[in-house]
């Protein structure tokens, strides 16, 4: 019995950072969307810094 894997193929991911680099360009992605991006994803999976009463603020 086989088992597949399932995986990003190279198109995907060439596709997906060639959107990225597109929309940074057109400034539809800047430095500051990031930070607060990083912010967010860092409060998500560090929730329980947060209520230790830790601050994850960048900068």
């Amino acid at each position: 019995m086989a088992v597949y894997r399932r995986g990003v193929s190279l198109i995907f991911l060439i596709y997906i950072l060639v959107g990225l680099y597109v929309a940074w360009i057109y400034d539809y992605i800047n430095a500051p969307l990031l930070k607060d991006l990083a912010e967010a994803l860092l409060a998500v999976f560090l929730w329980f810094v947060l209520l230790l009463g830790g601050n994850l603020h960048i900068g």
